[in-house]
């Protein structure tokens, strides 16, 4: 499809610099287009969208689109991977990925609506997220043609996408000094750039946004009981709430601890390393409740395999692939193991950490008769001799074997 034949794009809009420059250089370069703005809400802060669709008609859009994707987000997309525990690089609780495919999935869905050619991303070359927006648009709509500005134009810096929207006189509220590259929504937000480029730096205060410093929070302790059906967390201090409204209310006792904070090096999938702060308060408090469950409820094996999948599904969701066979396959083991990951957490939130302190489940493998160090009648210590006998039984034939040479 060549650029004459692009009649109208839907553009995934933030109200940022790069989105608000894109708006006009579209038109410019696709033979005068018509630009669909869409903006997800996926819980980032209200600020943001206050005026968003007014700033989008000014820069030329003919219409913007703001969708609620907040409850859809924590309970379709957050909670499942949740269930599977996947930790990208051992750290990271892939804030950002999981947002990329529900934003993709409503911007597709929008194009189609309203009769588009194309889809338009603002992504980087460098960055995963290209990769994520790209992948989706062609599991759900092949057709759409994709157009990704950061990998055509000869805007290279903050400064002439500034002097690019000046010259135009599309007014902005960026300016050079905000030198953070900040991505946000109900989950997390992290923090790139800046002082944070070299590894060498600590970060600033500034680099926290969410958090309070957890050599400044509270002196005292703070307990919150969390419940978990099926490996998702549906209550909080005894009080029923929706995914989302769960999260809202572990984000705020989070940060109020600085319960979340993490400043990692991590592999991007087009082989950069980058660095970035990262705040996820109330779902480090989701996977240590989670977590704890699973202690009591999964055997051994079944604990490993969870654990296995976690890893798996990490990766996935990093690259994108939520769209693919594989992630849903890997849901449907997950969501099997967690049918008996019942039960109610006490967490302990202080100074940056939250403990899992108490933990009870009627799933519970956890017998206090067997594992008791004082006296029980119901293990017999020396079924251990014939157990340790078969399970060594394979160096011992390898031993014999050594000494008969």
């Amino acid at each position: 499809m060549s650029t004459q034949n692009i009649k109208k794009i839907v553009l995934a809009y933030s109200g940022g610099l790069d989105t608000s420059a894109i708006i006009p250089w579209l038109k410019e370069n696709y033979g005068g287009c018509e630009v669909v703005a869409f903006v997800a809400n996926i819980g980032q802060d209200p600020a943001d969208l206050e005026g968003v669709e007014k700033k989008a008609l000014q820069s030329g859009a003919s219409e913007c689109h703001v969708v609620d994707l907040r409850e859809e987000f924590i309970s379709e997309y957050v909670y499942p991977v949740l269930q599977t525990g996947a930790l990208y690089e051992g750290t990271y609780l892939l804030g950002t990925s999981m947002a990329r495919p529900i934003i993709a999935k409503a911007q597709v869905e929008l194009a189609l609506k309203v009769g588009a050619d194309a889809l338009c991303h603002g992504a980087t070359g460098k960055g995963n997220d290209q990769v994520r927006f790209e992948t989706t648009y062609t599991a759900l709509a092949p057709q759409l043609k994709v157009v990704a500005p950061w990998r055509e134009w000869n805007l290279r810096s903050r400064e002439a996408l500034l002097d690019y929207l000046k010259e135009r006189n599309i007014p902005t509220t960026a300016s050079l000094e905000k030198i953070y590259s900040r991505d946000e929504n109900a989950w997390h937000i992290s923090t790139e750039g800046g002082v944070l480029e070299s590894p060498w730096n600590a970060p600033n205060k500034d680099c926290w946004v969410w958090t309070v410093d957890p050599l400044e929070a509270p002196d005292q302790p703070e307990n919150v009981t969390v419940s978990v059906e099926k490996g998702q967390v549906v209550a909080v201090n005894g009080e029923k709430l929706s995914p989302f409204q769960c999260l809202e209310k572990l984000n705020a006792l989070g940060a109020k601890h600085g319960v979340g904070r993490i400043d990692i090096v991590e592999n991007r999938l087009v082989g950069i390393k980058s660095r970035g702060c990262y705040e996820t308060p109330g779902g480090t408090i989701m996977v240590n409740a989670l977590r704890a469950v699973e202690q009591l409820v999964l055997d051994r094996d079944s604990f490993k395999w969870r654990e296995q999948l976690g890893q798996e599904m990490s990766y996935v969701v990093y690259d994108g692939r939520w769209f693919a066979p594989l992630r849903q396959s890997i849901q449907a083991a997950a969501a099997s193991l967690a049918e008996l990951v019942n039960g109610e957490v006490v967490l302990q939130l202080y100074k940056g950490q939250a403990t899992a302190i108490q933990k009870k489940s009627a799933n519970s493998l956890y017998s206090e008769e067997f594992a008791t160090f004082g006296e029980d009648e119901v293990y017999d210590h020396r079924h251990a001799g014939g157990f340790i006998r078969l399970f060594s039984l394979s160096s011992r034939i390898r031993a014999l074997n050594e000494q008969k040479k």
